[in-house]
């Protein structure tokens, strides 16, 4: 049976991002303050629109915006699990890692009613512990690799990547990879961003990723029986007025053109459920 999938995710990080790179002065925690303010749009329109969507949350993040997260669950969206702050993985230790995955966790599910089910790392920046980690955890699927487009796949442990060598692959863990790209993710698009001599310009025309968003679509649908397309967004970014009317015309289009949405965990089980049968 063919299935063209959308899962839109939204990241919402609010303070977490700016706080994890040091920036901590009041226009930076200002900028994360508006995160609030999109999320209360976002969900405006995912109600208009009647579409459940997935929301990975820094632990942080619901303890600072209880009634924002509260809202999200009463609204029917699957809450993800975003770490405890927003360090990526690979800059943890394995302890540090471990401890961080159980306290968001157990927020989680005071949250919710129940542990999430999916993960997506901090910068998209997993570390060598963290596929075993993340099953230890409970952890259905993680949605922060990149070796695919449309088709979820099996993440790795133990590859062995040595300088001047072919590498070699580790094996397939029982870790469902629901892959991402930046493409597909508005902070590059949309974020002016200076860390030191770093520069991410953004601010590009709405309209124009627009274009792109769906064209993304467009090639799953005229290449591919079944896939799934994820689109990552995080509220302090797209949640600006213009943002917000181009991701009413990004939903609207997807609907004309046959997108089943699904929250990623439902997108999840639909794929496995399709291995198996």
């Amino acid at each position: 049976m063919s299935r063209h999938i959308v899962c839109l995710s939204y990241d919402f990080d609010a303070m977490s991002l700016w706080i994890a790179r040091g920036l901590t002065t009041p226009t930076a925690i200002s900028r994360g303050e508006f995160g609030a303010v999109g999320a209360g749009r976002i969900l405006d329109l995912l109600s208009r629109h009647g579409i459940a969507a997935t929301w990975f949350i820094p632990g942080v993040t619901i303890g600072t915006y209880p009634e924002v997260c509260r809202r999200v669950v009463a609204e029917g969206h699957e809450v993800g699990h975003h770490d405890w702050t927003h360090t990526p993985p690979s800059k943890l230790s394995r302890d540090e890692e471990h401890a961080g995955l159980v306290r968001a966790n157990t927020a989680i599910a005071e949250l919710s009613g129940r542990p999430a089910r999916g993960y997506r790392s901090p910068s998209w920046d997993l570390s060598p512990h963290s596929v075993e980690l993340l099953l230890a955890e409970g952890m259905v699927y993680d949605s922060s690799m990149m070796g695919d487009d449309y088709t979820p796949y099996y993440a790795r442990t133990g590859d062995e990547i040595v300088d001047g060598e072919p590498m070699r692959f580790g094996p397939s863990s029982a870790l469902l990879e629901m892959p991402i790209s930046w493409s597909a993710d508005d902070f590059p698009h949309f974020e002016f961003d200076r860390l030191g001599s770093a520069l991410n310009p953004g601010l590009k025309s709405a309209e124009a990723v627009l274009g792109n968003w769906l064209d993304d679509f467009r090639f799953l649908r005229q290449n591919l029986d079944w896939g799934i397309m994820t689109y990552t967004f995080h509220p302090f970014c797209s949640g600006r007025g213009h943002r917000m009317i181009m991701m009413d015309k990004l939903i609207t289009a997807l609907k004309n053109e046959g997108a089943e949405f699904l929250t990623m965990e439902s997108a999840a089980a639909a794929f496995i459920a399709r291995q198996s049968g």
